[in-house]
């Protein structure tokens, strides 16, 4: 499964989460999914991104 696609499934299941505790707790691990989705993006794309280099 990509990241991308864990970050859906997580989505979807914060919408439907009934009680407040499992909502937390998606929200939770949704968060870090997108902090490492984030992460995995600038370690790939970081370089073309950058300050110019002079």
């Amino acid at each position: 499964m990509s990241i991308d696609q864990h970050i859906e499934e997580l989505k979807a299941e914060g919408r439907n989460a009934v009680y407040p505790d499992e909502r937390r707790e998606i929200e939770a691990e949704l968060a870090k999914a997108i902090a490492e989705r984030d992460r995995l993006l600038a370690d790939a794309y970081g370089p073309f991104f950058g300050e110019p280099p002079f």
